[in-house]
């Protein structure tokens, strides 16, 4: 029998997150380990006269890139094309087994591939911010995640569905509240033009005017909790150290410190995967901050190695490096959005234009 609460994310996924109406195409996809979420998300299309296609996946990422040459990596499918260009509402289920199973890779490898699919992952995010589709991702929780988050399955099926909201009575009311909440934040921020991040070895500022804060309640992520923008290209100066591991195909690298000069990334180091980290800035467009966030979900208590739960976390900031999301107006392209996370709640503060805003892991106006 289906847990209730697979039933309800199901529903809120369906009904709320991406609002699927009749006749439209929706890719489902994820790890075979997520069946029954993606069937009961199946199901729920199918009740909406939508006309829901099923990418069930296999575990072949370690085969792939254990096996594959140099011709195979830089391969771009032209069925992952056709399905980008048609699809009308793409649903990804965050469910991997076995999370650290391409630790041993070379990045160079991952690079390769990641690069080929820059074209194809900016038609993605052009067709998304002209509103030609809608996508969200959401968790299914497995034992292999629950290990990684230091977890018995039981408590982790319990914090995934918590910080979902679908323990509650009513989700859906419960996130329009939120979005209602984190909205005067954003407002105040988009009246905004210079900010400035302090803590631990941090002393930042970037400028963000003419840029859009966005109010994230559980419409593109499920758990949701976060505002965020892309911020001007080449405005980022000073310094950040990250106080959580970065994640990276599997891979942990800790101690993570970034300099930025006249917006570009001209120093970075990590006590652990270091190796991993200059492959990354590589990456064409990754020596640019493409995403500047502050987590609003006090709910998401814990650090899970899960980058859909930890980027939301209460008390904490997060960057990407890489690709901006061009709704909040950020230009930078690049095959790659990598998040870090940063913890706020011992001695950070935010300023916006000289104002203290956020201290401490909360806001303060």
């Amino acid at each position: 029998m289906v847990d209730k609460r697979v039933e309800k994310l199901a529903e809120l996924c369906v009904h709320y997150s991406v609002n699927v109406k009749p006749k439209e195409k929706v890719v489902i996809r994820g790890s075979v380990a997520a069946a029954p979420l993606m069937t009961e998300i199946y199901k729920e299309c199918l009740l909406r006269d939508a006309y829901p296609w099923m990418m069930p996946r296999l575990d072949m990422d370690y085969m792939f890139f254990k096996t594959a040459k140099d011709h195979q990596l830089k391969f771009v499918s032209p069925f992952d094309k056709f399905i980008y260009e048609n699809m009308d509402v793409n649903i990804g289920i965050f469910c991997e087994p076995n999370p650290k199973r391409l630790a041993n890779i070379a990045p160079a490898v991952v690079r390769t591939y990641n690069a080929a699919r820059s074209d194809l992952v900016e038609m993605y995010y052009k067709r998304v911010a002209e509103g030609k589709v809608r996508w969200t991702g959401l968790p299914f929780p497995i034992v292999d995640e629950a290990q990684e988050a230091s977890m018995s399955l039981a408590e982790y099926e319990d914090f995934t569905y918590s910080s979902c909201l679908v323990d509650k009575k009513d989700p859906i009311a419960e996130w329009k509240s939120i979005h209602k909440k984190q909205e005067k934040t954003c407002n105040y921020l988009n009246s905004k033009k210079e900010i400035r991040i302090v803590g631990e070895d941090t002393n930042i500022t970037f400028n963000v005017k003419g840029r859009k804060w966005l109010n994230c309640s559980g419409e593109k992520n499920m758990p949701d909790g976060e505002v965020f923008t892309g911020p001007m290209e080449n405005s980022a100066n000073g310094k950040i150290r990250f106080t959580f591991p970065g994640i990276y195909m599997g891979r942990e690298l800790e101690d993570i410190s970034f300099t930025f000069k006249k917006g570009k990334l001209v120093k970075a180091s990590a006590s652990k995967g270091e190796d991993l980290l200059k492959e990354i800035i590589k990456i064409k467009g990754a020596d640019r901050i493409g995403e500047a966030a502050i987590g609003t979900n006090y709910g998401i208590n814990q650090f899970t190695k899960n980058i859909l739960f930890d980027e939301k976390m209460g008390g904490t900031i997060h960057m990407a490096i890489g690709r901006s999301y061009p709704e909040s107006g950020g230009l930078n392209s690049s095959a790659t959005h990598w998040d870090v996370l940063k913890d706020m709640k011992k001695d950070g503060e935010i300023y916006a234009d000289g104002e203290l805003f956020y201290k401490k892991g909360k806001f303060i106006i």
